[in-house]
């Protein structure tokens, strides 16, 4: 379906369906709350029926023991009246609230076992706005649209059946304006779904772009780029505040147009009768029984003509939310398990395109990784380097060729089970706003002993500046590790690894951030890590990777060169141009491996 096509019928009423389902787990709080409805729908009607026996018996029988009795029967009508509209609105939410948590934990579960190329694909921006715009949108059809529907819809029903009691010929008007009514509405609902679709689109991009601006304030700043996002931010903002104005509109045309038609036919129905009273001699209090039920009868219409805008933003919300649940998730049908690997990897003609209208990433690679060797990879940036690095762990899944570890297929191990074997050192340093503790055993199933917390990060080297901070190894870092600097945030991500634990070792330049002197001492500790284990390196400074065991050289998706460092210095290709660019002609010629 596009996105501009309108829901037809069907497919709304198979979306809201779906979206009450998730109410059967709490069905007896719901229950109690449609009957809290129903009383309280029924005081309308017998509010309007008081009336008659109030009237006559006060003014026209001068009943004393009525009139003494009348206020008892109102103050217990209104009791009751109070006690069910607490029971329907407490109740009804409690269920509108498990309902949202529940989609929100299953569309996060579900962001958990999303594939890579799910994220790839959708921005960040409209993803968060689908777990708290659009799901805000799904409490209100879930709880204030039913309560209106339900106890709104019931509350015209009794008032009416009054009514027709009272005179039953008067039924056929409303059998007029039924399909007057049912036409306007139909037409301001294909109208509400449309822009309630647009709208939730353009807040995605109002929350894309502003995390955008959060995330990248510092280059915003730096580069003069205040005015440029304003006016980016302006045109969305703009275009959002202009649908929501066509919502608005919308809204305010049908609500009237279909009030006046509901008005007009009351009015009728209050002439019709004020003559039939003229002609038959109807009593006051008859009536007036009528006259009060007409006027009960007018703000549940009203509020039922506007719960319609309500209802339509609800279901195109549902369509959102129900979208990202149904998305694909990683194929995880591997049965078998490793307790721990030796480490020997295997690319058996490996090839990755990542969408067809690029060439591909790496093409029928073969390559053999032995227990504890250490395999550094390098090349322009587009090589492929980070590819075959994210094939191993299977983020992405090759599309032909097969990766083995220990002679297992990796598609055969489950994914808990592969990524165990794997440790993850990038570029792009990922923490959370957590202790530092906590960050380093991220993913651990169990709490790690302080002195494990200080081996790991003494070798990290990070030790030193963790102990300086007044909480230690408690000190909450902030978002993204906001208060750290990048050297300190990527010593971190390496304790992280080392306390893993893991025989295969990916690190993707994870010196990068560091100063001269850190590094030095970091190099030692990732040298005797990976003297156990073995390792791919991805090197964008030739630097840190002349003591690998073998440097595969590429270009395009291919191998083109591979041996140890003096070898391919000696054999004067590619390698030996690119270092040369590297550490001698850099000024003069500034191609580099990022």
């Amino acid at each position: 379906m596009s996105k501009e096509e309108v829901l037809s019928s069907a497919e709304a009423g198979v979306i809201y369906r779906r979206l009450l389902g998730y109410v059967r787990p709490y069905w007896r709080m719901f229950v109690l709350s449609i009957l809290g409805m129903l009383i309280f729908a029924a005081t309308e009607p017998l509010f309007a029926a008081m009336m008659k026996p109030l009237i006559d018996g006060s003014f026209v029988e001068r009943d004393i023991e009525l009139v003494q009795t009348m206020p008892w029967l109102l103050v217990g009508l209104f009791l009751v009246r109070g006690i069910a509209g607490f029971i329907n609105t407490y109740f009804l939410s409690w269920v509108g609230r498990r309902v949202v948590a529940d989609l929100r934990q299953e569309m996060f579960e579900h962001l958990l076992r999303a594939p890579t190329r799910f994220f790839d694909r959708s921005g960040s921006g409209h993803i968060l706005a689908k777990l708290t715009y659009n799901v805000e949108n799904v409490a209100n059809a879930a709880t204030s649209a039913v309560t209106t529907l339900v106890r709104d819809g019931f509350t015209v029903i009794g008032l009416m059946a009054f009514m027709l009691y009272l005179d039953a010929a008067l039924s056929l008007i409303f059998l007029v304006i039924g399909p007057v009514m049912a036409g306007a509405i139909k037409y301001a609902t294909k109208r509400f779904r449309r822009h309630s679709r647009r709208i939730q689109d353009r807040v995605g991009d109002l929350t894309h772009v502003a995390q955008e601006i959060i995330d990248g304030h510092r280059v915003v700043k730096a580069f003069g780029g205040q005015a440029r996002a304003a006016r980016r931010f302006i045109a969305i903002n703009e275009k959002t505040r202009s649908l929501q104005m066509k919502m608005i509109a919308t809204e305010a045309a049908s609500v009237p147009l279909v009030q006046l038609i509901s008005a007009a036919a009351i009015a009728f129905v209050v002439y019709l009768s004020t003559m039939q009273g003229l002609k038959e001699n109807i009593s006051v209090g008859t009536f007036m029984s009528f006259v009060v039920a007409m006027g009960l009868l007018l703000p549940p219409v009203k509020r039922l003509t506007s719960v319609n805008a309500q209802l339509q933003r609800g279901i195109i919300a549902a369509e959102s939310l129900f979208e990202l649940i149904d998305s694909e998730e990683e194929q995880d049908l591997g049965t078998r398990t490793l307790k721990r690997a030796e480490g020997r990897v295997e690319y058996r003609d490996v090839s990755h395109l990542y969408s067809e209208d690029k060439a591909p990433a790496i093409q029928s690679l073969s390559l053999t990784i032995e227990p504890g060797e250490k395999i550094a990879l390098v090349g322009r940036s587009g090589s492929g380097k980070s590819t075959i690095a994210s094939l191993l762990p299977r983020f992405y899944d090759p599309t032909a060729g097969e990766i083995r570890i220990d002679g297992i297929p990796i598609r055969a191990l489950s994914l808990a089970s592969l990524r165990a074997q794997i440790s993850l050192v990038s570029q792009e340093v990922v923490l959370f706003n957590d202790s530092i503790a906590n960050n380093i055993a991220y993913g651990r199933a169990e709490t790690p002993t302080l002195a494990e917390l200080e081996r790991v990060a003494a070798s990290a080297h990070a030790l030193e500046f963790i102990q300086s901070l007044p909480q230690g190894f408690e000190t909450l870092i902030g978002d993204r590790g906001v208060l750290l600097s990048g050297g300190q945030r990527q010593r971190l991500a390496i304790a992280r690894a080392m306390l893993k634990d893991a025989p295969i070792l990916i690190l993707d330049e994870a010196t990068s951030a560091l100063d001269t002197e850190a590094e030095r001492y970091i190099q030692a500790a990732l040298q005797e890590l990976m003297e156990r284990r073995t390792t791919l390196v991805i090197a964008h400074r030739l630097s840190t990777i002349e003591n690998a065991d073998r440097i595969l050289v590429l270009q395009d998706g291919r191998v083109v060169e591979q041996g140890r460092h003096d070898e391919l210095l000696a054999l004067g290709g590619y390698y030996a141009r690119l270092h040369r660019l590297q550490f001698h002609d850099a000024v003069v010629e500034p191609t580099s491996l990022a």
